[in-house]
């Protein structure tokens, strides 16, 4: 009985799937586009154009501003040493009235860096002693010790615009150690600003 119900429901299943299908498939031809939409080009549809770094040539301070002092170096060092790092990038400092390629601006600042030293030689230690035959036995072995200290950095960045845009072109930073003499600190400004635009331009 039960198998005669089971296969009466599934006939009915089947005469149910061969009647039409009450949903019917409509479609509507687009609405024509505004008059105006020929003439409108939407940037934000396409990738920005790969930036061509070969046409800045020239570059002056952004503001008309020198970099400010700082207790560890003055304004004429850090603005030296810029404008040493950009002239071997190949560009050129304008001092008249010509608008330049670029506007640059830079700043240093104190940081406080965590490091971490790990010496090997540290504590000593393990167990022995001597079986009933008098034979020594033992494990012995050093346990590194991590020491933690703070160190003060000096933070150099500098930071390239366009010019025409204003939009940002190059921002890079690099440190170095605060400590040494007046000489020792010009020449470590040097070092980060050339670590600083090492990557400049970008190929």
């Amino acid at each position: 009985m039960k198998a005669q119900s089971g296969l009466l429901l599934i006939c009915l299943g089947l005469a149910a799937c061969q009647g039409s299908n009450p949903y019917v498939a409509q479609s509507r031809p687009l609405p024509p586009a505004p008059p105006q939409a020929a003439n409108t080009f939407d940037r934000s549809a396409y990738p920005a154009p790969p930036r061509d770094y070969g046409r800045y040539r020239s570059w002056a301070w952004l503001n008309g501003q020198l970099p400010p002092g700082t207790a560890w170096a003055d304004s004429a060092q850090v603005a030296e040493a810029v404008s040493n790092a950009l002239d071997q990038r190949g560009l050129r400092p304008l001092h008249d009235n010509r608008p330049a390629d670029l506007l640059v601006s830079a700043n240093l600042r104190l940081e406080t860096r965590l490091r971490q030293v790990q010496d090997d030689y540290g504590y000593y230690g393990g167990y022995g002693g001597y079986d009933r035959y008098g034979r020594g036995y033992g494990m012995y072995n050093t346990v590194p010790i991590v020491r933690t200290y703070q160190e003060q950095v000096v933070v150099v960045q500098v930071n390239l615009f366009d010019a025409g845009t204003g939009q940002p072109v190059w921002s890079a930073s690099a440190e170095t150690a605060n400590q040494g003499s007046q000489l020792v600190r010009t020449d470590a400004i040097r070092e980060a600003l050339e670590k600083a635009l090492s990557a400049y331009p970008p190929s």
